[in-house]
């Protein structure tokens, strides 16, 4: 059966880091509060001049580059984001033109924080359909740009960044031993909107909006769906949690990260903790991290990595991959 073996991956982040220090002076609260409620320290926040399509190519520029590939060798462009350039066209067009490509196709995906595992099954499929044979799956968000920086519940959350993926076709015996993705799973569940969500939009406000949300509920709901969506992937593919060699989450909150890896009886050590230096980058998040993770040596070939996400939506959402 054909597999999609990741062949590269490279990120992006904004140069402006803006501390809790500093946010502390914009709106009422402390270095202290944000880090014991979420283990966040720090965030990048992108320039005016920057768009999400800048973040994307320069990330999608990286992981070509780790791959040893050109943007000529790529037939599809997945960009999950839930802050677009422009409400059309597609973001991940932006990129495509960005990279000079002039064939393939390129589209975005908006599942919010769930974006990139969206993103990267999506992908998937279409390699194993055999309608691609590369592509590039790219997580980034300029989240600053829909944040009420009054409202201290979420302004201290959110952050920009931008990381990418290129998976190959590859031929595999279908069995867990295959390097690439390994299954994929997504859910989502409409009726809590009003949880999580942006207050505008073209055919509602006409405005761009701002990030709203009830952060007790969504904490509550994330520890449920990760736990049984993690379940449920192992289950598909007979594994025990004791063969995962990494946990890469979404990284949302320090706690609920923590909470997935004792349920999975991972010790810490082997979870990737970005949050605590990059924030909540929704969609960028999950790439950001395995970015790092693979920069600095920890994650090597042959090993299985479980990434995971929940957001907005509610979507949420996992994949299963031998690196």
């Amino acid at each position: 059966m054909i597999r999609s073996v990741v062949a590269g991956c490279g990120s992006y982040l904004p140069e402006r880091i803006l501390t809790n220090a500093e946010l502390a002076k914009m709106v009422d609260t402390s270095d202290e509060w944000i880090t014991e409620r979420t283990g966040i320290r720090q965030r990048h926040i992108a320039a005016d001049n920057e768009k999400t399509s800048d973040l994307a190519l320069k990330a999608a520029q990286a992981a070509l580059a780790h791959a040893g590939m050109t943007a000529d060798e790529i037939d599809l462009i997945v960009l999950a984001t839930a802050t677009p350039d422009e409400t059309f066209p597609a973001t991940a067009c932006r990129v495509q033109a960005g990279l000079g490509m002039t064939r393939g196709f390129a589209f975005d995906v908006q599942a919010v924080c769930s974006g990139f595992v969206y993103a990267l099954a999506t992908a998937d499929n279409f390699i194993k359909a055999g309608q691609a044979k590369a592509a590039l799956v790219i997580g980034a968000e300029t989240f600053s740009r829909i944040l009420d920086w009054t409202d201290r519940t979420t302004c201290v959350l959110f952050a920009d960044g931008a990381g990418a993926l290129v998976l190959r076709a590859e031929k595999g015996e279908g069995s867990n031993a295959d390097r690439g993705v390994l299954t994929t799973h997504l859910h989502s569940d409409g009726r809590h909107h009003d949880l999580l969500y942006v207050d505008g939009g073209p055919s509602s406000t006409q405005t761009t909006g701002h990030l709203r949300m009830l952060g007790k509920e969504v904490f509550r709901h994330a520890v449920v769906n990760l736990a049984d969506v993690v379940k449920e992937t192992l289950d598909a593919v007979d594994m025990q949690p004791s063969e995962i060699d990494w946990l890469v989450p979404h990284q949302a909150n320090k706690r609920i990260i923590d909470g997935t890896a004792r349920k999975l009886g991972l010790s810490t050590d082997r979870v990737v903790l970005t949050v605590d230096r990059h924030g909540n980058t929704s969609a960028a998040s999950v790439p950001l991290a395995l970015a790092e993770a693979v920069a600095d040596g920890r994650i090597q070939q042959g090993q299985i990595v479980l990434l995971e996400a929940m957001g907005g939506g509610f979507t949420w959402g996992s994949a299963l991959v031998r690196w």
